[in-house]
């Protein structure tokens, strides 16, 4: 009776168990994909960041899905990310979208404008206003699903060998920069270059660029541009909000048992915020040893903002005029951003200005 009923209750346990464990974990055959990055591995916060959300996702499927990361030019150039993923060289990558303007213009919005929403704003319109759909629908046409998976934030403005006083010394500049910033920055004089993250330092160095921005200080700091140029901008206005982006090849993403995609888009949630959060913490520990090195830390001047600006909104309107792309996701981004500013100006804005006023103040 005893080994009976000692059967019955070990029964009754694996069955219990059996139905608590999660369905995520009962799809059936192992996945395994490759993911191309734009990334070295000395960024912990990118590349490390995308490298812990295809841990997540081995976690959440009792290692049934499991996703190999691979750092810039380990399979593809840094550069070629999209492409990669497109043609089904890997399952999926991750890369700042802005990179493939020359794809289409309206690509950008996933990545963020310049003078655009910030890094809150971003989520807010691609989450709840209609943003993500619209992405969604402009990546199908080149069988590529995206899935928003980080954030860097508001960025500096790169380091310079020169003082910028004036619109004038944008001139001639020879700038590393990416995306529909260096669009706006042509308008102005300057002369933008796209280099990938490894080529940044020694072109700077050997003087074939005369500038060049990344992010911020944490990973500026990493790569070692404070060494080759003294002035150090800001801020970044060309990237208000930088998401970056897993692409996923719509082919294989279809394929996936529909746990395997809930684990993957959670993961890459979860990472959005980790990496936002990073930033955010190492951020101002890298700027104070960057200006203690003897960086000269310069705020652009009003008129220099004041003339991006104007070239910025220039440049949107001359794209939706002939991109009906650009256009149609413009029109919905043009009014979320309106309303959102609203909002940020009256709460936001207001409770940190003062804040920050009086925290500068001796008590």
């Amino acid at each position: 009776m005893q080994r009976r009923a000692f059967l019955m209750r070990a029964s009754a346990g694996v069955a219990a168990t059996a139905i608590a464990r999660p369905a995520i974990a009962q799809t059936g055959a192992p996945v395994r994909w490759r993911l191309a990055t734009s990334w070295p591995k000395s960024l912990d916060t990118l590349y490390g960041g995308v490298e812990a959300m295809c841990q997540r996702v081995g976690q959440m499927t009792d290692r049934k899905f499991q996703i190999q990361c691979f750092a810039g030019g380990e399979i593809v150039p840094p550069l070629q990310v999209w492409d990669a993923t497109q043609n089904g060289t890997v399952e999926c990558g991750h890369t700042l979208t802005s990179f493939n303007i020359g794809k289409n213009p309206a690509v950008a919005f996933d990545s963020g404008l310049a003078f655009g929403l910030n890094t809150r704003q971003q989520q807010a319109w691609m989450n709840y206003g209609g943003g993500l759909e619209l992405i969604r629908a402009l990546f199908k046409k080149d069988g590529i699903l995206p899935i928003p998976c980080g954030n860097v934030g508001v960025q500096m403005g790169g380091f310079y060998r020169k003082e910028i006083n004036s619109v004038d010394d944008l001139k001639g500049l020879k700038f590393r920069i990416g995306g529909l910033g260096g669009t706006i920055l042509a308008k102005l004089g300057v002369v933008p270059l796209q280099i990938p993250t490894a080529d940044i330092y020694p072109s700077l160095e050997r003087g074939a660029i005369d500038a060049a921005e990344w992010i911020g200080p944490y990973d500026d700091e990493k790569l070692g541009l404070h060494k080759v140029a003294r002035y150090y901008y800001y801020p970044g206005w060309w990237e208000g909000s930088a998401q970056v982006t897993l692409l996923v090849n719509l082919q294989h993403w279809e394929a996936l048992p529909e746990s395997y995609r809930a684990a993957l888009e959670a993961a890459c949630a979860e990472a959005t915020v980790l990496m936002m959060a990073k930033y955010d913490s190492r951020n101002p520990e890298a700027l104070r040893r960057l200006v203690a090195a003897g960086v000269q830390l310069r705020q652009f001047p009003r008129p220099v903002l004041d003339a991006c600006y104007k070239a910025a909104f220039e440049t949107y309107d001359e794209l939706a005029g002939r991109s009906p792309d650009f256009k149609t996701i413009y029109e919905s981004w043009q009014k979320f951003l309106a309303d959102s500013n609203l909002w940020f100006r009256i709460a936001e804005n207001t409770l940190d200005n003062y804040r920050f006023a009086m925290s500068a103040r001796p008590r």
